[in-house]
């Protein structure tokens, strides 16, 4: 299987891939098992491996600066505004919310020291009484072939703050897993993520 070939091949001097949650932690327990012989002979190395699954660290730089601007932000502004995250995806997806909507959710929750899961309101309808200062409104559209738009607002008495960023091409994608292929190079045998990348840590 993949992980298999994962494994018979890791010797190369840097390695940047976009996993889903269950290879994810696959390939971390191969990382962890580095210099046994589990696949042959000969042990293998990692010399850097890019983690980007489960919604936390696409590989987009635009997103990428987007979950460090809202966390910043939300750090600033502080809890007298009011926050709502709203994504947009095409047609097709069929989940909700996005996992990067969720991640920069998840984000916000952490710098106001909630819990995500009590606090996430996603949507609203009928007489559901007024905004509560602690939730963080959700809020998933569908429509066309809109590749990925996600808005955080921070709203409070008189002003409002919106950070946005809109993928028009999968090709955002690919730029940020070369951008991170050429970073990982010469990087010690490790775990890294976007974030490491771009210097945002």
């Amino acid at each position: 299987n993949d992980l298999d070939a994962v494994g018979a091949n890791l010797h190369a001097e840097s390695l940047a891939i976009a996993l889903d949650g269950e290879f994810a932690g696959g390939v971390e327990s191969l990382e962890r098992q580095s210099h046994e012989t589990a696949y042959g002979a000969e042990a293998y190395d990692l010399a850097a491996l890019l983690l980007a699954h489960d919604g936390q660290d696409v590989v987009s730089t635009g997103v990428n600066t987007l979950f460090w601007l809202a966390r910043k932000a939300a750090e600033i502004l502080g809890t007298s505004f009011d926050i709502e995250v709203v994504e947009m995806h095409h047609r097709h997806k069929k989940d909700a919310p996005s996992g990067t909507a969720d991640t920069l959710g998840r984000i916000l929750a952490e710098v106001r020291h909630q819990q995500y899961e009590q606090v996430v309101r996603h949507g609203r309808e009928g007489i559901v009484g007024e905004r509560t200062s602690e939730e963080i409104g959700m809020h998933s559209l569908r429509g066309g072939d809109v590749v990925g738009d996600h808005t955080v607002i921070f709203a409070a008495q008189g002003e409002r703050v919106e950070l946005s960023h809109k993928a028009s091409s999968r090709e955002t994608f690919a730029n940020g897993a070369l951008r991170a292929a050429v970073w990982c190079a010469n990087k010690t045998p490790g775990i890294y993520t976007m974030q490491d990348v771009l210097g945002l840590k």
